[in-house]
């Protein structure tokens, strides 16, 4: 399948021709994406891989480069990148200059985003800067583009994520960038070529952090790995109505059915989809809202699972009524889905039969017939999205930190999941969050560890001061037992009973496969 989105000009991106610099990498670590196709994702990291394969397909992705893990691993030793990548870093902006047509800290500011890329996909458990470039004048240019709310906004996120990630402190809970920027003041450099080697180190450093160690003591992953740095020009979503961001599975990542499933937003930045802050619009409502943006995304996504073989999530970015791809990766997904996915594949001839069944354990195919709450059962207590089958009972945790205090199984409720909430989700039975959608950071990870979750809970209140949750004129303590439903999404008080539901056809097929090549 092709698509009709524009191809990236220039070394960043595929030619008129379709044709891709082929040079080797730079001795400093430092790789256009366009480039980076042939290379091992061990050293350019996953998501860098992802971006070199949609240049590839002739797909619209803004324009990158990547540092890569060997630089990662120095950076952890000695503290700092190297002169020769520091420098290599310089040329590579001047090539996004290049490409954008606009300049790093010039009149017409070039931002970039610097996102962490290991090679094996670690979502949200490594740092990310955005909206990094800002100088004297960048804001006031800014403006004069886009509008004062528009830059103001990107200002405040920059300098959020500076303080946050570079420095280490809790920035203060402001959107006005004049009052961050006080608070900050002496701690952030003018220059925005200094800003971007300290914000490279830092989310080199944040390999080492906390949840990202459980993540990989969790997954098997070697921490001796480390991860890319893909460095990559902005595009906006939050600059008004024509703007939004998204991100959309190719199949549903709970039930394997074909056919996008994800979440929109607005006026919005796509950091904020995942983060579950907001609450995101079906992503149906993009065919109403922008019906050339959903049929380029539809052929886009088609493309990539072709070429991918497997079901992907990518993020997008609306600009001003153009989208712009900014990460494609093999989706996490249910162990039901998993199952109906590997079948429907072979259905369609994208794999065998021998890499079906190699794509699904025997956990997972236990676990593929999961039960659901008897609807004869309690009467509910409240609604949401169902984000990962399964039925969670236990006692409610309001802090991931307090999860180890209890003695039983525990659901985790919050009102929206963060990267740090990590360790408490892999210790709990299920996890219950008042806001996020289907691809929120909740939703996402719940899904990896095949967790029994409910997101988007939009009648559920949680105060974090008082250690209370509120579901109408229902008041939920720690301690408290509920139920969840994360097919149905459905949330009861107390034990709820349970119904066993009937193994699928899928299931039967992936069985009846293994009898075949496997007998005895």
């Amino acid at each position: 399948m092709t698509s009709s989105l524009a191809r990236t000009p220039g070394r960043f991106g595929a030619g008129e021709n379709g044709g891709v610099d082929r040079r080797p990498a730079s001795d400093a670590g430092v790789v256009p994406v366009a480039d980076a196709r042939d290379l091992d994702p061990s050293v350019i990291g996953a998501k860098a891989a992802s971006l070199a394969r949609m240049v590839d397909l002739g797909l619209r992705v803004p324009p990158a480069f990547v540092v890569t893990t060997d630089v990662c691993r120095r950076v952890l030793q000695e503290g700092h990148l190297p002169g020769p990548t520091v420098e290599a870093i310089r040329s590579a902006v001047t090539d996004l200059e290049l490409a954008t047509g606009r300049v790093f800290g010039g009149d017409d500011p070039l931002l970039v985003s610097v996102r962490s890329g290991a090679a094996t996909s670690m979502p949200g458990m490594m740092d990310t800067v955005l909206d990094l470039g800002f100088g004297p004048g960048t804001r006031a240019a800014l403006a004069a583009r886009a509008g004062a709310t528009f830059a103001r906004g990107c200002h405040a996120r920059f300098l959020a994520g500076w303080a946050s990630i570079v420095l280490g402190v809790d920035p203060p809970r402001s959107d006005d960038p004049d009052e961050l920027a006080r608070a900050l003041a002496g701690s952030v450099p003018d220059d925005p070529h200094r800003q971007l080697v300290e914000a490279v180190e830092a989310v080199f450093r944040s390999w080492d952090n906390e949840r990202a160690r459980a993540y990989r003591e969790r997954h098997g992953v070697d921490d001796g790995l480390g991860t890319a740095v893909v460095v990559q020009a902005m595009v906006f979503g939050n600059q008004g109505a024509g703007s939004g961001a998204g991100v959309v599975s190719s199949r549903d990542p709970s039930t394997g059915a074909r056919g996008l499933r994800g979440d929109l937003l607005v006026d919005a930045q796509g950091e904020d989809v995942v983060a579950g802050s907001h609450r995101p619009r079906p992503i149906e409502e993009l065919g109403v809202r922008w019906p050339e943006v959903d049929r380029e995304l539809r052929a886009a996504v088609g493309a990539i699972e072709s070429a991918t073989r497997d079901m992907v999530d990518v993020e997008f970015t609306i600009e001003d009524g153009t989208l712009h791809l900014l990460q494609s990766r093999v989706g996490a997904r249910a162990s039901a889905a998993a199952v109906r996915i590997a079948v429907d594949l072979v259905d369609e001839g994208a794999i065998t039969v021998a890499e079906a069944l190699a794509r699904v354990d025997e956990a997972q195919l236990d676990r593929a017939s999961r039960p659901t709450i008897d609807p004869e059962g309690p009467d509910l207590l409240a609604a949401g999205l169902g984000a990962c089958p399964g039925v969670a009972t236990g006692e409610v945790c309001l802090s991931s930190d307090h999860v180890a205090t209890h003695d039983g199984p525990v659901v985790l409720v919050r009102r929206e999941t963060s990267p740090d909430d990590i360790r408490g989700m892999v210790a709990s039975a299920g996890v219950l969050t008042a806001q996020g959608g289907l691809v929120s950071h909740a939703a996402l990870i719940a899904r990896e560890l095949d967790l029994p979750a409910v997101v988007g809970v939009e009648e559920l209140e949680v105060d974090e001061a008082t250690e209370t949750a509120r579901v109408g004129g229902q008041v939920l303590r720690d301690g408290d037992v509920i139920t969840i439903d994360g097919t149905t999404g459905r949330v009861h008080l107390g034990a709820a009973p349970v119904v066993s539901a009937a193994p699928s056809g899928h299931l039967a097929r992936i069985r009846a496969w293994q009898a075949e090549l496997h007998p005895g």
